[in-house]
């Protein structure tokens, strides 16, 4: 939208559908998308030698506004220390970058527009709306006192002063209804004549003339070849899997790993496709002792009622993700950054790993998630044909740091299912089995059960001109061919601690 205002012509290719369906905009709409949905290409993993052998199924946006159109729409930055890190990696000396939180905090605060939080971290009058959930669950509250009792404490912005303690989340949305990327930058510029919007139309391969880029190939909604000239840049901003995977097929990567392929190499980047990274997930599950949480509230009459409730006046359990509160917390050493995040769901998390092993009831689940991994994975090319999709080796606890700091985030979440007026309400817990849970048997239940959280980041990373693994400079650019920047979530250096959605809204403004 930056380059529409400044009045450039703006060619954009979606691979996906419309971002406008009722499914997609209303929150509890999520766990349908998460699953099955023509919305989101659905990812498998190659098998995970760290996770014993089991594949992961990770979605990726197939739609208008990319994964902040399916996601959980849970409004997080990080915390300030993620992007001074960049700032460090990024400079040459003491030059000056612009990847400092104190030079990033302005671009979040202009595009948020906050329904409760207007101060030094947060703006009211940007374009992307978000709001406090306004529909919580009475187990939320429970969850939240229960941690509160275990010393961790209460904050009112994850994305304020410290990241640190136990809330409600902010989410991206107003009156029920999402803010992604399409509806807050793209739908306000639709009508622009400068730009030409193509949806369901796949680009194959960028063009590149003399180590410049000149335009791309892309196959329209007729899957016909079309090409598309560039007069000032291409920008690619297909994610941390399909944009490693189409500037590989541009001959833009690892030049042995393209001869395999047959393709010719036009910029031997290495570091094409390496260094992806994701934040490992692991549920714990429990059992309600009575008529607790939203089980059933999707079915039957229920289903009828609360779809009335929020289509009338707008109120009820449709305004919910599941996902209503959480927590950042160190549960190695107290005082230190916050190593762990948690998310709060009044419901049995059921998913490929845990269906059939468990039965869906009233329940509850926490998710930890290791903020800041260690282990790293790759992407790389099955094929040179363009419509195959990319091996993926997430490597998901391949760092054995990352197995400690999980395993201590079970250790510490278990307890409120234990105490407080949460446990009060457990009848019994079925994910991990706590019967004698030593050591050996927990790292076993995190092998089995870890997953990806859906953030997966890194694959064309900026670094200095020194890091040879580096694919683009600090400015996003394309090392070795000019014209050429990417401008998602592969760009990141190091991941930042927590949901990613935010962030990635933030590298293009």
């Amino acid at each position: 939208s930056a380059l529409l205002k400044n009045n450039y012509e703006v060619s954009l290719f979606e691979a996906g559908y419309s971002h406008h369906n009722f499914l997609l905009d209303v929150p509890a709409g999520f766990f349908k998308l998460v699953n099955d949905s023509k919305y989101a290409t659905y990812h498998k993993t190659a098998p995970q030698a760290h996770l014993g052998g089991r594949e992961n199924i990770v979605p990726q946006g197939n739609v208008l506004g990319g994964g902040t159109s399916i996601n959980a729409q849970v409004y997080m930055r990080g915390r300030p220390q993620d992007y001074n890190e960049w700032h460090e990696i990024l400079r040459v000396n003491n030059d000056t970058v612009g990847w400092a939180w104190s030079d990033l905090l302005p671009y979040f605060k202009n595009m948020e527009n906050n329904n409760r939080l207007e101060n030094e971290y947060h703006g009211k009058s940007g374009p992307l709306k978000v709001s406090d959930s306004s529909h919580i669950n009475k187990l939320t509250d429970d969850f939240i006192k229960t941690v509160q009792e275990l010393g961790v404490p209460l904050t009112d912005d994850f994305n304020g002063k410290a990241q640190h303690g136990v809330g409600l989340y902010q989410f991206m949305n107003r009156k029920g209804k999402r803010s992604s990327a399409a509806y807050a930058f793209i739908e306000p510029e639709i009508n622009n004549s400068n730009l030409h919007l193509q949806l369901n139309t796949r680009v194959e391969k960028i063009i590149i003339k003399d180590n410049k880029a000149i335009g791309v190939e892309y196959r329209n909604n007729k899957g016909e070849l079309n090409k598309k000239f560039a007069n000032k840049e291409v920008v690619v901003a297909a994610g941390s899997f399909i944009t490693p995977k189409l500037l590989m097929l541009s001959g833009i990567g690892n030049a042995d790993e393209l001869k395999l392929h047959d393709i010719g190499c036009t910029a031997d980047l290495p570091g094409v496709g390496e260094n992806l990274i994701d934040h490992p997930e692991c549920p714990i599950i429990a059992k309600a002792n009575g008529a607790y949480g939203y089980y059933k509230q999707g079915k039957g009459w229920r289903m009828i009622k609360n779809g009335l409730q929020f289509l009338l006046f707008g109120t009820g359990p449709v305004n919910s993700t599941g996902v209503e509160a959480g927590a950042f917390i160190n549960p190695l050493s107290f005082e230190d950054l916050p190593s762990i995040q948690a998310f709060f769901v009044p419901s049995i998390y059921m998913n490929s790993d845990t269906i059939g092993l468990i039965d869906d009831d009233y329940g509850m689940s926490i998710t930890t998630v290791v903020t800041k991994p260690l282990s790293r994975g790759k992407v790389k090319l099955k094929s040179a044909n363009p419509i195959e999709r990319p091996i993926i080796e997430l490597n998901l606890l391949k760092h054995e740091k990352d197995l400690e700091t999980m395993m201590a985030g079970q250790r510490f979440f278990l307890n409120t299912f234990k105490q407080g007026e949460l446990g009060k309400k457990v009848k019994e817990i079925l994910i991990p089995d706590v019967r004698d849970l030593d050591d050996a048997k927990l790292e076993a239940h995190c092998r089995k059960f870890v997953r990806t959280n859906y953030h997966p980041s890194g694959t064309a990373k900026m670094g200095a001109d020194s890091d040879k693994m580096a694919v683009l400079d600090s400015k996003m650019r394309v090392r070795g061919i000019e014209n050429l920047r990417v401008c998602d979530l592969s760009v990141l250096p190091n991941i930042n601690s927590g949901n990613t959605a935010a962030s990635a809204m933030m590298l293009g403004l």
